[in-house]
């Protein structure tokens, strides 16, 4: 991917860009998963934080974490090996910089349709299902706040939120621009530019993201900022 985006042109074989394929489903399809755990996480440590160590237990952590990977894993091999099989002629252009679904599927000489159905339905389960469930989690969660907490423990609240919430908006956000809304709402040039807000730019402000709630970086970031200013 970097080598496309650097030379604006380069040659790819199929088996290496079906592996790329998968790698990119993996990573997103468990990344869609993760921030729907966090969330539910988020919820019980504000809406039931007396049961909290007792349901969020290290068995139930780790069930969670292993059912994200493994189900993003298999619903990846299903669906790289279902393109895999399908016949490819004439133009062999892939208008991207790495090898999507959507893109590979357009280049397909036959017009499979079971195929692009199941592409669908597994991009609205891992996609828009988890999307939900985090707005419902984040209304209990408002709605507890605001109904029970006092200013300081509201603070508090939004304080533990607020990475987590900012990371759902840029990536769900781009994500279902892409793949929920039709091609043709977009160009083929905005919907690479949205691309690289999931691919790229969520994946690198994710640290930085989640560490602003960290003490010790932010002193840490005011004296570096302030040997500047000197």
């Amino acid at each position: 991917m970097l080598q496309v985006v650097l030379e604006e042109e380069t040659t790819i074989y199929l088996g290496p860009c079906i592996i790329q394929m998968f790698f990119f489903c993996v990573s997103e399809t468990v990344e869609c998963f993760i921030l729907t755990v966090m969330s539910y996480d988020r919820y019980l440590a504000i809406c039931d934080p007396l049961r909290y160590n007792s349901i969020m237990s290290s068995r139930l952590q780790y069930h969670l974490m292993f059912w994200s990977w493994f189900t993003g894993s298999m619903t990846s091999i299903y669906l790289a090996a279902q393109i895999y099989l399908l016949q490819y002629c004439g133009s062999n252009v892939i208008d991207h910089f790495f090898c999507d679904t959507v893109a590979l599927l357009e280049l397909s000489c036959l017009t499979n349709y079971i195929v692009k159905v199941e592409d669908l339905i597994i991009s609205v389960t891992v996609t828009l299902f988890p999307f939900v469930f985090i707005c419902l989690t984040y209304i209990c969660i408002f709605s507890t706040v605001f109904r029970r907490s006092t200013h300081t423990g509201r603070r508090k609240a939004f304080s533990t939120c607020t990475s987590h919430l900012i990371v759902v908006s840029i990536f769900f956000g781009s994500l279902l621009s892409v793949y929920g809304a039709p091609s043709s709402v977009y160009s083929a040039n905005l919907n690479k530019s949205l691309s690289l807000l999931y691919t790229f730019f969520t994946p690198l402000f994710n640290p930085i993201i989640y560490s602003f709630r960290s003490q010790e970086i932010r002193s840490a970031l005011r004296k570096i900022m302030n040997r500047f200013q000197n």
